[in-house]
């Protein structure tokens, strides 16, 4: 977003909205609700990341550390697999139709946090 000057993706809210409807939950109304639905948004995204790494921690074997590149690539998977799936799933994305570009702005900040999460992990492993 900062390197492209884009605007934020309103697909979490879009995630959220289509939730909240088959959960029957009300986020309020007008601004308010519109507000509700870019934090949740976004609290998505944080709980996406945190999954991603415990489901790392708790599939990485104990005591053993993995190759960078086999513990980026998993890291990075998980957190596309974690944010793509269920948005598929609910109907607001389709990653079959998006172009390359789109893949790559999907695969680059998810590289990123692949990165930057194993770094951690093994810092926090020693």
């Amino acid at each position: 977003m900062a390197i492209r000057a884009r605007g934020a993706s309103s697909t979490p809210q879009q995630a959220v909205a289509k939730l909240t409807d088959l959960t029957d939950v009300s986020l309020g109304d007008g601004e308010q609700a519109e507000n509700r639905k870019e934090a949740l948004g976004s609290l998505l995204g944080y709980a996406t990341g945190a999954g991603a790494a415990l489901c790392y921690g708790l599939l990485t074997p104990s005591g053993r550390s993995l190759p960078w590149p086999v513990g980026v690539s998993a890291l990075t998977a998980l957190a596309m697999t974690g944010s793509n799936a269920p948005l598929t799933a609910l109907g607001t994305t389709n990653p079959r139709e998006w172009p390359a570009s789109a893949w790559i702005s999907d695969a680059v900040p998810h590289l990123a946090y692949g990165i930057t999460a194993y770094v951690a992990y093994e810092l926090l492993r020693s």
